[in-house]
């Protein structure tokens, strides 16, 4: 008996992915743009391509696949010639003897399937998933730890050199006739920072050698191992010339900057060069814009991990009409993007918004950004009083750093607007004693003060490998825990997996101290009453403390007691 395949729009139908009347919709479009029925009705949104691979593996009988549960098996890839996954567009599941399970995105393609088979000597069983979904899983899998390994030949990043003319796109050819090994690792490093999801890369000279680090979620650890020490001066002389930095000179700080293109991507990169005894270490910072522009999409303080409570308090607060929103915490704590979220929010065409950042991390549509340049002359101070005569309604500085500031910012928050900022600060109160350091009026800074927001990340849990777990004594006293209440509660810990790189936490989340500024605070600031005081008062007035905040994600299961041990402490 023979089969009869059905059509894929009436399998969609079937599915409740579209109605009868969508598919003539579906085969005008697909007249006019000469494109397949699945890609036309992604394209106009009738269905997704979740839903269309459904259908196809209906269709052709096949097994479909969400790839968000899958994790790339990186020791059967290995196995497979070098970029056979790219080249295919397909994901490797599993090998049983000659028998080659693979997810694939169009099982109608059956010339390429058929060279694939010839050419692995396997036989394929084909699953189906969304295209999508397979280049994201290749990307985020295929290069990191051979390209690192092999410092592949076909991997290309070109330099990108400022003038006064533009961009100068300055390919590695042209800084050096032949590709040396050390290019090619340097390369390689950056690449594989991109991959690991790395705010910063640090190499270290140390007496056995030289060591490369990643900084990912806020904790350090080794990406490679120790590399010898007779290549710790030509490693960094190659970032010196990528930076544009002094090479001869090795006894003082350096800083620089320079700019990757990647792909039809520019990333840029920080560089700070310090001497130290086994040599000059070197720290880059990566400020991956397009990411942090795609990852702005979805921001918000929900996003962010603030919990209900602290979003209500917070956003009654940043929609008063002037007054100063202050966020403080230490480098890297997420302050600028918690500003950012705030201001996404409140952001509306009939009023003007403008920033001052050093430099500008995000870019926000309908957000007039302004870059401090301290070589120019362009400082925090002068910038805003420059923002002041452009007729602002809020403004956002992105650190106060010095007297003149602070003292511009407060008499921008006394006069009608409303002025979001950063100080670095430990906690609410030390904010506070800051100011006054800066030789800031108390009455005009309590005045204008709306509120004080000190946050910190959390590592969360990596989902993959999360697993509940029972804590001793010991371990939930340090704590500051009462072991009797919760010796039989279930925690969880991360296990480690290839997801997480064996670190069992992916991502971070935000926990935040909100200080809402009161009358009866104003007066006790003003008149210097001692921190104790001030705590109690703001306790009763709903504050809850950043421990407190803490403990709040290890009881939902979200992060750990080591994790926020290391960011938080048990108060006495």
């Amino acid at each position: 008996m023979k089969f009869e395949r059905k059509q894929i729009g009436h399998v969609l139908v079937e599915m409740g992915a579209i109605t009868p009347s969508e598919i003539d919709l579906i085969l005008e479009q697909q007249k006019l743009t000469g494109l397949r029925f699945g890609q036309a009705g992604v394209g106009d949104g009738f269905f997704s391509e979740d839903e269309l691979a459904q259908a196809l593996a209906t269709q052709f009988q096949y097994q479909y696949v969400d790839l968000d549960e899958v994790v790339l098996d990186q020791e059967l890839i290995a196995e497979l010639p070098a970029g056979l996954p790219l080249q295919f567009k397909l994901i490797p599941l599993k090998q049983m003897g000659d028998l080659l399970s693979v997810a694939v995105g169009d099982p109608t393609d059956i010339e390429t399937l058929d060279n694939l088979e010839l050419q692995l000597g396997l036989q394929l069983e084909l699953s189906i998933a969304a295209p999508s979904k397979i280049a994201r899983l290749l990307e985020k899998g295929e290069g990191s730890q051979r390209v690192l390994r092999e410092a592949s030949e076909d991997f290309k990043l070109q330099l990108i050199k400022e003038t006064d003319k533009g961009d100068e796109v300055l390919s590695i050819e042209k800084l050096t006739a032949d590709t040396s090994p050390i290019i090619r690792l340097i390369d390689s490093t950056l690449f594989d920072a991109l991959n690991k999801r790395a705010s910063d890369i640090h190499i270290e000279a140390t007496a056995e050698g030289v060591v490369i680090k990643y900084r990912v979620d806020g904790v350090l650890y080794q990406a490679t191992e120790t590399i010898d020490g007779r290549f710790q001066s030509p490693i960094i002389s190659r970032i010196k010339v990528m930076s544009e930095l002094d090479i001869s000179e090795r006894r003082i700080p350096q800083d620089g900057r320079f700019k990757v293109r990647l792909g039809g991507k520019a990333i840029d990169f920080r560089v700070s060069i310090m001497p130290t005894v086994f040599g000059e270490d070197a720290v880059i910072r990566i400020l991956d814009k397009e990411s942090i522009a795609a990852d702005m999409q979805g921001l918000s303080l929900e996003a962010l991990g603030f919990s209900e409570k602290e979003r209500i308090r917070f956003r009654a607060r940043i929609r008063e009409p002037y007054g100063m929103v202050l966020v403080t915490g230490p480098t890297g704590s997420g302050k600028t993007t918690s500003l950012y979220a705030a201001l996404s929010e409140i952001n509306s065409v009939d009023e003007k918004l403008v920033t001052i950042e050093d430099p500008v991390e995000y870019q926000v549509k309908g957000v007039v950004q302004i870059p401090v340049n301290e070589k120019k002359g362009l400082t925090f101070a002068r910038g805003l009083r420059s923002i002041l005569r452009h007729d602002p309604d809020k403004i956002m500085v992105g650190e106060i750093r010095d007297p003149e500031t602070a003292q511009i910012a407060v008499q921008s928050a006394l006069t009608g607007h409303l002025v979001f900022t950063t100080v670095h600060a430990n906690n609410v109160f030390d904010v506070l004693g800051r100011f006054m350091h800066m030789g800031i009026d108390p009455y005009n800074f309590v005045s204008c003060l709306n509120c004080v927001l000190a946050q910190r990340l959390v590592r969360r849990i990596c989902p993959h490998c999360k697993k509940a777990v029972k804590y001793d004594r010991e371990t939930i006293e340090s704590a500051g825990l009462n072991y009797e209440q919760y010796a039989d509660f279930t925690f969880y810990e991360g296990e480690g997996c290839k997801e997480c790189n064996g670190l069992g936490y992916h991502g971070r989340e935000a926990i935040v101290e909100l200080l809402e500024m009161t009358d009866e605070l104003r007066e006790m600031i003003a008149s210097k009453r001692p921190v104790t005081e001030l705590k109690k008062m703001a306790r009763d007035g709903g504050t809850i403390f950043l421990r407190e905040a803490a403990l709040e994600k290890v009881f939902e299961g979200i992060s750990t007691i080591r994790e926020i041990n290391r960011v938080t402490f048990v108060e006495s």
